[in-house]
């Protein structure tokens, strides 16, 4: 496992930014890339609001290894088995846990707990979109009507 030895700062302007670009995203996230297109090594910046919902997936290839570094906010990960059931969740946030390594071949996805998340990633492999991550067929796909009340069912749990 490749740890970052120095996070890249974020300006306050920056920040700003981003989180604007979130705002008005449908996806209610925004990212910062820093890497270059055929780069081994993936940088990025994800600016998350809270009601921001990302299909389960996983990364398939033994080296996206997905390094997760908590900048700003709180968040819990969550762990599917192979069938969608949740098999842990690991909450980070600021002065407690704030990196976490989610190993390839993991289902998983992000709940937001506070109302702003920044989260720096970093992941190993040359960025192809046709197998970067494989999404979860058994969750539902973002955007959908169905998103909404699955990733409230998820937050749900986390609370009981």
């Amino acid at each position: 496992m490749r740890i970052s030895k120095k996070t890249p700062q974020l300006s306050k302007n920056e920040i700003k930014k981003f989180f604007d670009l979130a705002e008005d995203s449908e996806r209610n996230r925004a990212p910062k890339i820093l890497h270059n297109k055929g780069d081994y090594v993936n940088k990025v910046f994800n600016f998350i609001l809270s009601d921001s919902y990302m299909q389960p997936h996983c990364h398939p290839g033994d080296e996206k290894i997905e390094n997760m570094y908590l900048i700003e906010g709180s968040f819990a990960l969550i762990i599917f088995n192979d069938k969608g059931v949740v098999v842990d969740s690991i909450i980070l946030e600021k002065g407690k846990k704030e990196f976490i390594a989610v190993p390839a071949f993991t289902w998983h996805t992000y709940i937001m707990l506070s109302e702003r998340v920044i989260v720096y990633e970093e992941m190993d492999g040359i960025y192809n979109p046709s197998s970067w991550k494989e999404m979860a067929s058994w969750a539902p796909i973002e955007d959908s009507k169905e998103a909404l009340i699955y990733l409230k069912s998820l937050k749900s749990k986390l609370i009981s």
